[in-house]
C-alpha cells in the first residue's frame, strides 16, 4: 500500500522556518498548502498545565536565567515560564489549547507525549505485563490531562511517543486514539510496539531507512513490508533534504517529517 505522494508532517510547525511549537508555527505551518499534518511535543507543568514544548528545559530555546532555564520543566509552574519567549521571536511558550486552536481542522495533529515529569521511566519496549502496567500507571495523569485536551477538537489526531508507558496509558484511556510508537533503532522496536497496541503507524529514523548513499536499507525495505501488510503507515523523521524526500517516496514510505517545506520536491 505504499504511496506515490507522501504525507507531509511540520515538524513542531517547520522549525526550521518559525519559532518551534508556537502558536504562530502552527499557523505559519496550516497555511502552507503542502502542510498535512502538524507535529507537537506536549509536556506536563508542576501545577498541571499542559504545554507545547519541546525540551526537558528551556535553556536552548528561551533567554529565562539559569535559575529557571536549567530547571526541569516539569518542575516549574506554567505562570513561572510563561513569560519567556521562543528564540528572536515574541511568541510564549504555547498551552497545548491555544496551540490546537490554531491549527485548523482539516490539517492532522500528531501529538508527541514528553517527559510527564515522574520518576522511573523507561525509554522504548518494556519486557513483562506487571513493568508494563507499572509504566502506564506513571503516565496515566498526565496522559489524561494531554488526551482531554486533544480529543476535545476535530482533528484527526494521532498520539506518538519514545515511551512505551506512553503508549501503554493512551491505549487504556483512549483505545480509539491513533497511536504510533516513536524509535531511535531500526524500527523492529516498533514493529513490537505497534502490534501489542494495535499502533496506526510507526515513526522510525531516517538513518533506519537510508544508507549513506540514499539508498534504501534492507532493514527499511523488511519494516515497510511488515507494517504495510498490517495496514500500518511509516512515517520517517527527520528528513532535511529533496534527495532524502525522493528516495523514501520511491521506497513507499507514508508520511516525511520534516523542519520545512522547501525539502519537499515538486514532483513529490
Amino acid at each position: 500500500m505504499g504511496r506515490t505522494h507522501p504525507r507531509v508532517i511540520a515538524h513542531r510547525g517547520y522549525a526550521a522556518d518559525n519559532a518551534e511549537n508556537t502558536v504562530a508555527a502552527m499557523r505559519a505551518a496550516a497555511s502552507d498548502d503542502r502542510t498535512d499534518a502538524v507535529e507537537i511535543d506536549a509536556r506536563a507543568t508542576s501545577d498541571n498545565r499542559v504545554i507545547v514544548f519541546h525540551d526537558d528545559d528551556l535553556s536552548r530555546l528561551t533567554d529565562a536565567p539559569p535559575a529557571v532555564s536549567d530547571t526541569p520543566v516539569w518542575e516549574l509552574s506554567y505562570d513561572e515560564i510563561s513569560g519567556y519567549t521562543i528564540g528572536d521571536s515574541d511568541e510564549p511558550i504555547p498551552l497545548l489549547t491555544e496551540v490546537l486552536a490554531a491549527i485548523p481542522d482539516s490539517v492532522g495533529v500528531t501529538l508527541e507525549l514528553k517527559h510527564p515529569g515522574c520518576e522511573g521511566l523507561q525509554f522504548g519496549a518494556v519486557d513483562d505485563d506487571a513493568t508494563r502496567a507499572a509504566a502506564a500507571d506513571r503516565w496515566r495523569s498526565f496522559v489524561e490531562r494531554a488526551l482531554d485536551v486533544a480529543t476535545a477538537t476535530d482533528h484527526e489526531l494521532l498520539v506518538l511517543s519514545f515511551y512505551a508507558g506512553a503508549l501503554a496509558a493512551t491505549y487504556g484511556c483512549e483505545p480509539g486514539v491513533s497511536i504510533a510508537p516513536l524509535v531511535t533503532d531500526n524500527g523492529m522496536t516498533g514493529v513490537a510496539l505497534a502490534d501489542r497496541y494495535d499502533a496506526a503507524a510507526i515513526h522510525p529514523p531516517i538513518d533506519a531507512l537510508l544508507d549513506e548513499s540514499g539508498t534504501t536499507t534492507a532493514t527499511a525495505d523488511q519494516l515497510l513490508d511488515r507494517a504495510h501488510t498490517a495496514d500500518r503507515q511509516i512515517n520517517a523523521w527527520t528528513v532535511t533534504t529533496q534527495e532524502e524526500a525522493r528516495a523514501l517516496a520511491r521506497a513507499g514510505v507514508d508520511g516525511l517529517i520534516v523542519d520545512s517545506p522547501r525539502v519537499i520536491p515538486a514532483d513529490t
